[in-house]
């Protein structure tokens, strides 16, 4: 038997290459790859401008419907902050905004692989797989990113009834939900390599996803209301240190990395390591993606 295991073994082995090869990846061709298929994603958004109207659309729905059904509760209901609901929601509501947006930039892909483009893609002369990757990322961040300023916008608009925006705080608002945007996005990219069709993306993402991890975070009520099970389903929820870093920091003048955004009975945690454990996430899903596209598709 060991015999027969060497002879087989020696057998595979001369297919195997003695030498591996390296490809010199160009930066400025990777550059230029990527500039390219964001054009073509671009062009497939303005021909489908409805699709553009209905992500604005939403998301503005969500924010003046919860905001008006709370409008009148009590001002000291949400622990130490001393605001209206509207301000309460409206971090959870520019975090699941771009939640929103990117869990569906999987979605070009997954047509790109059923209409047979995705192949035609990767038999062409591209020398940087990773392109696809960045590509979908981007144009993704840019149409979140638009939203979310416009519901910035509508909301100073609707507080002060003058438009005075702080630069700080936006800064802060765009970093912490570009963390988001590029995680969740290739989560989905990942989805939309592994699952077998459109269909099943969209049920995966419409009814286990999307609504389940927007209820499971901070976006609509604090950590104080939940019962422990969902409290620590919300810590694990990256979603929840997103959205409180930003209303902290809209909710204070200033805040420093050691200002407390979790404070459990059971676990507290502060800017910093919110942070932190927001980019620990993104690296590992950045990595996965890579290593998904680079073996399933080589």
């Amino acid at each position: 038997m060991n015999l027969d295991k060497k002879a087989k073994r020696t057998k595979y082995n001369l297919f195997v290459p003695k030498k591996k090869m390296k490809l010199n990846l160009n930066k400025q061709q990777t550059y230029k790859e990527t500039k390219e298929i964001i054009h073509r994603l671009y062009l497939q958004s303005l021909r489908r401008p409805t699709s553009l109207i209905i992500n604005m659309i939403q998301p503005l729905l969500w924010l003046l419907l919860f905001g008006a059904l709370f409008q009148n509760a009590p001002i000291y209901l949400f622990e130490q902050y001393k605001i209206q609901y509207r301000e309460f929601l409206n971090p959870g509501i520019i975090i699941f905004t771009g939640f929103n947006s990117a869990i569906n930039a999987g979605l070009p892909l997954m047509f790109d692989r059923e209409f047979g483009f995705l192949n035609r893609i990767l038999i062409s002369p591209i020398t940087n797989k990773n392109s696809i990757i960045y590509s979908c990322v981007i144009h993704t961040w840019f149409i979140a990113i638009t939203q979310i300023i416009a519901i910035i916008l509508l909301t100073i608009y609707q507080t002060n009834k003058d438009i005075n925006i702080n630069i700080n705080q936006l800064i802060t608002t765009i970093g912490i939900s570009t963390i988001i945007i590029t995680n969740i996005s290739t989560i989905s990219i990942c989805n939309a390599l592994i699952l077998p069709g459109h269909i099943e993306f969209i049920a995966l993402t419409t009814l286990l996803i999307n609504l389940p991890t927007l209820f499971a975070s901070t976006a609509l009520a604090p950590l104080s209301f939940m019962p422990t099970w969902l409290q620590i389903i919300c810590c694990i929820n990256p979603l929840t240190y997103a959205i409180e870093i930003i209303r902290s920091h809209n909710l204070h003048a200033s805040i420093s990395v050691n200002t407390e955004i979790i404070n459990a009975n059971w676990l507290t945690i502060n800017v910093q390591q919110g942070i932190l454990i927001l980019i620990l996430i993104n690296i590992t899903s950045i990595r996965i993606v890579r290593n998904i596209i680079k073996y399933k598709y080589d």
